[in-house]
């Protein structure tokens, strides 16, 4: 997929989950995200992140974090959350609206993933469907699965072929698995509560 339609893809979602914010009440902004340790506001916040990230707090996080990524973005994300209402948050959705900006070391394919992914955290526990495009998921999906890192991805799925239902795509070697696009991605990232809907 070609780097400006990634990016439509990537205004597309984030407005579409400031519209599903906003909808929100303060017990739904508090409840349990499909992050553990997270809350809605927490994952919320952290998606709108990418587009504010800068060096020296990057740096600062890390070094706080002892280096440590996985803890970094936990702990960074629970601070955005605490510090911001969620008013405040959906408001920050509006403002980089159309923002190309991203952190140093990502290409346009992770804030998409990770928009698409977290929109799935937040409405999965709240009970609201929420679909992924097809083709922006198919995007997420070979991004995911070409690198190694967060996800291990290919490590943990090793001897499983996954199929998409929906469109044509696949990848892996072994025994099959089955399924739209958009729950392959988010087994592809460990949300294995979507297993249920696999062939």
């Amino acid at each position: 997929m070609r780097t400006e339609e990634i990016w439509r893809y990537v205004d597309a979602e984030r407005a579409s989950l400031a519209e599903l914010l906003s909808g929100l009440t303060a017990d739904q902004w508090r409840t349990p995200s499909m992050c553990p340790g997270w809350t809605v506001q927490d994952v919320a916040a952290h998606v709108i992140s990418s587009p504010q990230a800068k060096m020296l707090p990057v740096i600062t996080g890390m070094a706080r974090a002892r280096g440590d990524f996985n803890r970094f973005v936990f702990e960074e994300a629970r601070r955005a959350g605490a510090r911001y209402s969620p008013e405040e948050i959906v408001a920050q959705y509006r403002q980089y609206a159309g923002s190309r900006r991203h952190p140093l070391g990502t290409v346009p394919a992770d804030p998409l993933l990770d928009v698409l992914i977290h929109g799935q955290d937040i409405a999965v526990p709240l009970g609201i469907p929420r679909a992924m495009p097809p083709e922006a998921a198919r995007a997420a999906a070979e991004r995911i699965w070409a690198k190694s890192f967060p996800f291990k991805a290919r490590k943990r799925l090793a001897g499983r072929r996954l199929v998409a239902t929906d469109i044509d795509w696949s990848v892996g070697e072994g025994e099959e698995l089955r399924g739209p696009i958009g729950v392959l991605v988010q087994l592809m990232t460990g949300r294995t509560h979507v297993t249920a809907q696999l062939k």
